[in-house]
């Protein structure tokens, strides 16, 4: 029965569920109108955050603030003075992660919290208006022009920025919990059993009694971990741990840790705390008194530092990710919730006796290879960071591999029902598995798409510049528009420019897919360059409520707009066919 609860737990993709802890971001309604899947993407100002931190006659200390799924591209910053005898020196960067594109080739690029000091050559110390420009991308798809921002350095003391506010998310704090609840049932926690019934209570279990002291026990115990993510949360952005983890100095180590934690949680062998430290600890925990809410209370902190070492690997995990939010609160609030978790089984079984608890067995040597596995994706999730995208991509299909034939995707002898199944499953994986050896070895990138595509190979491509109208200027595309209306005809607007990967993306596996220009012969074909992005071209972006490139615009022939069949950010050939279908059965 297990195994088969694992199999449909690897069913989710592996990449996928290094991000544990991450939740999708609650998106805010744009504009109050139907525009299609624009609602997946921020207002710039939203997804891209600036503050100026401090300034003296020295430096100038800036802190970018992106959103979850958006990056910045280092070679797209720049900084500049409006006085002839200021001048600005080069930032010191933080390391940046790198990002490899077909187009653009390898670029760097910064996620989460960015701090960047500027050096200045200020000797008279005159005020001036700092002007710093920079150009993001969301993971979904969608560039946004370049951005300029100005600051004046100087006339008065820069202002503080303000404290973001807390929100409290009841999603994360439930997934934070169910990750404590299943840390519980594993040999690794289990020992907090017998310290809770032999030493808390006295062997005297259930009723309001042991309610009270388990309570008493766990609340300390969740506080200790409650205050290690406030801790976390209020100076790990700071410290901007998630820009200075992205050194492969770094990362390689922390991946062969959790690689050999994994191999503990396998059974390879046993991780223990020293002995003097145990020692240590175990005679301050005899001489506590049991039966007492004191010394309960003291057990359960206690106890936060006996656990066995287990547990680190997945607290890290949930570390790094908070010091990312810079939210102290948060933070705590998350870790209470990872404690209260552990301790929910400890409440129950002390309440009302082992008899709700289910009974030990080989099932929770199970439980922990299952946070064996997830610790082995975590180590290739941060070597993706490091390696050749179709390294990584062998190792996930390494660790598919091993997982199907755990389960038992090569054992050909006779098996119950259940385990049959399971095997099944073993069976598809062996088989991702498999593909993802060949997509490696043919240089393919994607975990989630190991082959590639694999439709309209070998067919001839036309050229996708071939009968399209580029345009640059406002008033030439509203003759353009003007001239499809009179015509009669309807209309295709690409919004493009030289520096979006996705607009590129679009170019060659969305339009030049020969059932989509089949379907695009009667339609105007009109392209939109956004490269120079001024401010007139910024004007017409308000205007259509866009936030940048690449957006496909349908227009009838009547020269109104389907804006339920607007597409923003990338797209594949057959959501935007299927688009195309619905605006031919409106014509």
């Amino acid at each position: 029965m297990f195994r088969l609860l694992l199999c449909l737990l690897l069913l989710i993709p592996l990449p996928v569920s290094a991000g544990i802890f991450d939740l999708p971001r609650s998106q805010p309604a744009l504009f109050n109108a139907p525009l299609n899947n624009s609602q997946d993407f921020l207002p710039v100002d939203l997804a891209f955050g600036l503050d100026l931190i401090e300034a003296d006659t020295d430096s100038i200390r800036l802190r970018f603030i992106n959103a979850d799924g958006y990056y910045l591209y280092k070679h797209r910053f720049a900084f500049n003075s409006d006085h002839p005898q200021v001048t600005i020196g080069t930032p010191q960067w933080p390391a940046a992660e790198p990002k490899t594109d077909e187009y653009f080739g390898d670029v760097e690029v910064f996620y989460g919290i960015t701090d960047l000091e500027l050096p200045i050559d200020n000797p008279q110390n005159r005020p001036f208006t700092l002007q710093v420009s920079y150009q993001g991308c969301a993971d979904l798809g969608l560039c946004y022009p370049p951005e300029m921002r100005t600051f004046q350095i100087g006339n008065s003391p820069p202002v503080s920025p303000a404290q973001p506010e807390t929100t409290l998310d009841w999603g994360s704090l439930a997934l934070f919990f169910l990750a404590g609840l299943g840390l519980t049932f594993t040999p690794c926690v289990l020992p907090m059993l017998p310290i809770l019934s032999g030493v808390v209570l006295r062997g005297q279990l259930g009723g309001l009694r042991g309610f009270r002291l388990s309570l008493a026990y766990v609340l300390p115990m969740a506080a200790c971990f409650a205050l290690l993510g406030a801790l976390m949360g209020m100076f790990g952005a700071g410290l901007n741990l998630q820009a200075r983890l992205q050194s492969p100095w770094l990362l390689v180590p922390f991946a062969l840790f959790f690689s050999v934690f994994a191999l503990a949680m396998f059974g390879v062998f046993e991780l223990r705390m020293p002995r003097f430290i145990t020692e240590r600890m175990d005679r301050l925990a005899s001489r506590t008194r049991g039966g007492s809410m004191i010394g309960a209370a003291t057990l359960g902190v206690l106890s936060s530092l006996l656990v066995s070492p287990c547990v680190t690997a997945p607290l890290v995990g949930a570390l790094l990710y908070i010091s990312a939010t810079g939210d102290a609160l948060g933070g705590g609030l998350k870790l209470f919730s990872l404690g209260l978790g552990m301790g929910a089984p400890l409440v129950l079984f002390a309440t009302g006796g082992a008899a709700l608890l289910p009974k030990s067995g080989t099932w929770m040597v199970g439980v922990r290879k299952v946070f064996g596995l997830m610790l082995l994706g975590v180590s290739v999730w941060l070597l993706e960071r490091v390696l050749p995208a179709p390294v990584t991509l062998a190792l996930w299909g390494l660790l598919a591999v091993g997982t199907a034939l755990w389960l038992g995707a090569l054992e050909f002898i006779p098996k119950p029902g259940k385990q049959k199944l399971a095997q099944l499953l073993g069976v598809a994986l062996l088989v991702y598995g498999i593909s993802s050896w060949v997509g490696a070895l043919q240089g393919q990138t994607d975990p989630l798409r190991p082959l590639g595509r694999l439709d309209a190979q070998g067919l001839p491509q036309i050229g996708a510049t071939v009968g399209w109208q580029t345009l640059d200027t406002p008033a030439a595309l509203d003759a353009a528009l003007l001239s499809a209306k009179t015509a009669g005809q309807p209309l295709l607007l690409d919004w493009y420019a030289d520096w979006c990967i996705s607009c590129k993306v679009i170019e060659r596996e969305v339009l030049e897919v020969s059932s989509v220009r089949e379907q695009l012969a009667d339609y105007r074909l009109v392209r939109f360059d956004m490269t120079r992005s001024d401010a007139e071209q910024r004007a017409l972006l308000d205007r259509y409520q866009l936030f940048g490139p690449p957006a496909l615009q349908l227009f009838a022939p009547s020269g109104d707009e389907w804006q339920d069949l607007r597409t923003v950010g990338e797209t594949d050939a057959e959501s935007f066919l299927e688009r195309l279908r619905q605006a031919d059965d409106r014509m």
